[in-house]
């Protein structure tokens, strides 16, 4: 166990966005004392966090690369039934390993792993052991939150890494191979060519549930396999998960103002409403913390709630877009929005996922034919939102 007691900033949670706090933290301020704390024996937990490179600012691209384990500089491609197409953006992906193994090296005595928990305050924190670490300021950065203040489709998932017997052809990611079985929503296919011989496969749903059918999925992503002509030779990693996709809720009681405590990541309502994606939101959050301090525990608490509340409002048209994706289309034809939206322009697109849609984009995605029902749509964008 770390021997530090008092340090400047305490981050509990040690996946992306705390781990990205950290790294901006002693970048910006090396004189000052920092810990992150993580409950389990490892940072990141089992994840693989993948981005555009239009999803992060040219002058905040050193925060993430050194975590990038394979960087693909000839684009990524989607399928369709009828329309297959390439989009020339770079694409990237994190792992876990690489980033547990990067923050390791850079915080040193400086993380605390296996450290559970037991109450957190503005300026301390109480470990499960009864150890008091009096802090400056702490920052929650544990993910989850109070889901059910707020109104939720799902985007779950299982992937698995398979290495095959020969090379599968691929040359760039698949972001959405929507040709598959529609079943449980809109379903598709995420690939992930690591070299030319190991693919990562993920199946994936747009669904009204978050039940999650492991083996299911693991015999779907089997079949996918033996459609593609690949034999499986060891599958070398798994992971799995639920994403909220955001369509409606209210702010003020998934974080409540008399809330005295700093939250950063998904437990600040941090990510892309309509997509769960929250790689983009974290590090400009992370960069934005580090600019802005030194503050104590108290002024860190309205400053992150403040952040995220502004990012609630912004996010009010991507939970239009939830209201109209889990509202209007019916499950089976979920689909048919996806592919209108990638017959967009590849600028318009990359905005989108970096959350950061122009007035004209908000207009373009909800113009011309729409690809779910009149009478179906209009409920949905009728429908309150809270």
């Amino acid at each position: 166990m770390a021997t530090m007691t008092d340090c400047d900033l305490a981050i509990v949670g040690g996946g992306l966005a705390g781990s990205l706090i950290a790294l901006a933290f002693i970048a910006r301020h090396p004189g000052a004392t920092l810990l992150l704390l993580e409950q389990g024996g490892g940072l990141g937990g089992n994840h693989i966090w993948s981005f555009f490179d239009s999803d992060i600012q040219a002058g905040d691209r050193w925060l993430v690369e050194p975590l990038v384990a394979r960087h693909w500089a000839e684009g990524h491609d989607v399928r369709f039934p009828g329309h297959d197409r390439q989009l020339a953006t770079p694409y990237n992906s994190i792992t876990s390993t690489h980033l547990d193994a990067y923050v390791r090296k850079m915080l040193g005595g400086r993380l605390l792993t296996d450290a559970r928990v037991a109450h957190l305050t503005p300026d301390a924190i109480t470990l499960s052991d009864g150890q008091v670490i009096r802090v400056g300021a702490v920052i929650d950065a544990r993910g989850g939150g109070d889901l059910s203040a707020l109104r939720c489709g799902w985007q779950k998932f299982v992937g698995q890494t398979l290495r095959l017997d020969a090379p599968h052809g691929l040359s760039r990611p698949v972001i959405m191979d929507a040709t598959v079985e529609q079943m449980d929503g809109y379903r598709f296919i995420y690939l992930l060519p690591w070299d030319e011989r190991t693919v990562f496969v993920e199946d994936t749903y747009y669904s009204d549930s978050p039940d999650l059918d492991l083996p299911a999925l693991r015999g779907r992503i089997a079949a996918y396999a033996r459609t593609q002509g690949w034999q499986v030779a060891e599958i070398v990693h798994s992971e799995s998960g639920v994403l909220p996709v955001v369509h409606g809720g209210d702010f003020d009681r998934f974080w409540p103002k008399d809330d005295p405590v700093a939250r950063a990541g998904a437990r600040a309502g941090l990510f892309q409403p309509m997509t769960g994606y929250s790689l983009p939101d974290a590090v400009r959050f992370a960069l934005r913390l580090a600019d802005d301090w030194p503050m104590d525990g108290a002024l860190l608490a309205h400053a992150t709630r403040g952040w995220a509340r502004a990012h609630w409002r912004r996010g009010s048209y991507y939970r239009l877009l939830g209201r109209m994706l889990f509202g209007a289309a019916p499950p089976e034809q979920r689909w048919r929005i996806f592919e209108r939206f990638y017959r967009l322009s590849p600028a318009l697109i990359g905005r989108f996922y970096a959350g950061r849609s122009t007035v004209q984009d908000r207009i373009r995605i909800l113009c011309g034919r729409p690809p779910v029902p009149i009478r179906g749509a209009m409920r949905a964008l009728l429908s309150p939102p809270a």
